[in-house]
């Protein structure tokens, strides 16, 4: 046979099935049921997270057929494999949360390996939960092919008459729990109450991280306009599917790729949409590692200049009323996006082949209670905010849309811990008194390691009604659903020397989030001394948390890992 007639593709996979010298090759694919004529067609990756553990991921599979049956439809060859997923949830509270933002670097790597590996021509990704999304974006913009998301999709919230609550999310329920212990709750309401809150699969039914970050595929441009607010048990998701199914193989005709979504002023929008939605303060860590993939220079400082100019405007919870069903209902992201269209880089590309300001010609605008109008926001400020001071030189993070207007501005007694259990124990125990800031360290990137949330901590204080009478604040980060008094994100983190390792027992703190302060009340020259006599602790690390601490940067650096 002539060289020529063994040309089977022009894409990207062809140097999987062209020339003589690729036989094998041919042959391993033939043993997969694929005929010559499938030679040459664009091979899409489906880049799978199906895992029975998780509520966030455990219908993806449903989902994945559907994509696949776009691809087809569209002259591809859909190729499935999967990556790991791990629920936030289910890690709360012990020794497992040190695991889900490592497993977020992972995530990218092996989904590096099978695209490179088998040069595949582009890929749909389907996440559910936290760390799934942030790791397949960054992915995508490492490979720079084609790419496009579909995610979950949230679950329907629960109800409870018995309580009176109509739409019981997962924040709820933690915060019953210290209801429960001061006896406002009894166990038996508590046991009855948690078989309804979380009625089918999804992910959690409020605004976040998996939601907040399922919103930036979104406002990133890297999925079709809805698919991230589509409940997970309805048609529309399917639909959805099945489009971006057929959407990635004119991708990859069209040479459409991440990195050409994925710009600086794209970020900035995913920014914006973050700080008008009142999104988890872990976007900040995920936004940051996936600009760096993406070659583009993020900073906290950016994250701040937009806060302070695009305002809070939706009303979902857990800083607000709504459930995400609700949000999905009055026009989702797209809405969002539509209302603060003035803030945003409208010219930037999406998936669709359309700019943004293209799609959001097409936009509604709404303005109600659950997406306010601009010119009457909830907080004429953006979700989150910055904090710089003596305590954290290089920044905190606050999700100051969850903070109640009256703890804006605060200044307590230092209470110190070395782990989230310690703390936990402290507010069950009746030891936290109203006036006391609660110092968690040793919880960063590198001390815990991994970054823990202590969302198990805020839930108490807010649960047995201490929101508006101690602080918390913390080397280590918050769930999305976090609510109260919360600081994070602490840079340079206690492990690494930072100022909060030389907070003693009974400082003085001040918070003060308008003026994006945070500051302890002791001389510089005496956090110097006590820094230098500091004591650093070391907690038990596993081989895998080992090597994570070891190149892990600082949150500020959005915990990303380096090898210099």
């Amino acid at each position: 046979m002539k060289e020529e007639k063994m040309h089977f593709s022009n894409y990207r996979s062809g140097i999987l099935v062209n020339g003589i010298e690729r036989s094998a090759h041919r042959a391993l694919l033939y043993s997969t049921g694929l005929d010559q004529s499938d030679l040459g067609k664009p091979i899409i990756a489906v880049v799978n997270s199906f895992t029975e553990l998780v509520p966030g991921h455990i219908h993806l599979r449903e989902l994945a057929e559907q994509v696949k049956y776009g691809i087809y439809e569209n002259g591809g060859i859909p190729r499935e494999f999967d990556t790991i997923a791990l629920c936030d949830g289910i890690c709360q509270g012990h020794k497992g949360m040190r695991y889900p933002l490592p497993s977020r670097e992972i995530i990218a790597d092996s989904i590096e390996m099978m695209i490179e590996g088998h040069q595949l021509d582009g890929m749909v990704m389907l996440p559910g939960c936290d760390k799934i999304v942030p790791g397949m974006l960054m992915a995508a913009a490492r490979l720079d092919i084609p790419a496009i998301m579909v995610t979950g999709g949230p679950m329907l919230a629960g109800k409870s008459k018995e309580l009176g609550m109509d739409t019981l999310t997962l924040t709820d329920m933690r915060e019953l729990i210290g209801r429960t212990e001061i006896g406002k709750l009894t166990e038996e309401q508590l046991l009855k109450v948690e078989k309804q809150a979380l009625p089918g699969c999804g992910t959690c039914s409020m605004l976040g991280t998996a939601n907040s970050m399922g919103a930036l595929t979104e406002a990133l441009g890297m999925a079709l306009p809805h698919c991230s607010s589509a409940l997970a048990v309805s048609a529309e998701k399917r639909r959805l599917a099945k489009l971006s199914g057929k959407r990635i193989v004119a991708m990859v005709k069209e040479g459409l790729t991440a990195r050409k979504i994925l710009t600086r002023n794209t970020l900035l929008n995913g920014i914006a949409v973050t700080m008008a939605s009142g999104s988890s303060t872990n976007t900040v860590l995920h936004l940051m590692s996936i600009a760096n993939e993406a070659g583009v220079k993020l900073s906290l400082t950016d994250f701040d200049q937009i806060s302070k100019q695009v305002p809070y405007i939706c009303n979902i919870k857990p800083s607000g009323k709504y459930p995400m069903e609700v949000f999905h209902e009055n026009g989702g992201v797209q809405a969002v996006m539509r209302s603060i269209e003035k803030f945003l880089h409208a010219d930037e590309l999406t998936v669709t082949g359309h700019t943004i300001g293209e799609i959001l010609a097409d936009i509604p605008l709404v303005e109600n209670d659950v997406i306010w109008p601009l010119a009457k926001p909830k907080m004429q400020e953006g979700g989150l905010a910055v904090l710089y001071g003596n305590l954290a030189p290089d920044g905190a993070v606050v999700k100051k849309s969850g903070v109640k207007p009256s703890m804006y501005c605060f200044t307590g007694r230092a209470r110190i811990f070395h782990s989230m259990e310690d703390a936990c124990q402290a507010v069950s125990g009746d030891q936290i008194k109203e006036g006391d800031v609660l110092v968690l360290r040793y919880e960063g990137p590198k001390g815990g390691p991994g970054m823990r949330e202590m969302h198990m901590v805020t839930s108490l204080i807010v649960g047995r009604g201490m929101d508006e009478k101690c602080a918390l604040i913390t080397d280590g980060r918050f769930s999305g659903s976090t609510r109260g008094p919360c600081i994070g994100h602490i840079s340079p983190e206690a492990a690494a020397g930072g100022p909060i390792a030389a907070v003693e027992e009974g400082d003085l703190i001040s918070i003060d989030i308008p003026k994006r302060k945070l500051e302890l009340h002791v001389a510089q020259e005496e956090i110097a001394h006590r820094l230098q006599q500091v004591k650093p602790v070391y907690k038990a690390r596993t081989p895998a948390l080992a090597k994570y601490a070891k190149l892990v940067t600082s949150a500020d650096k959005g915990a990303i890992l380096k090898l210099d």
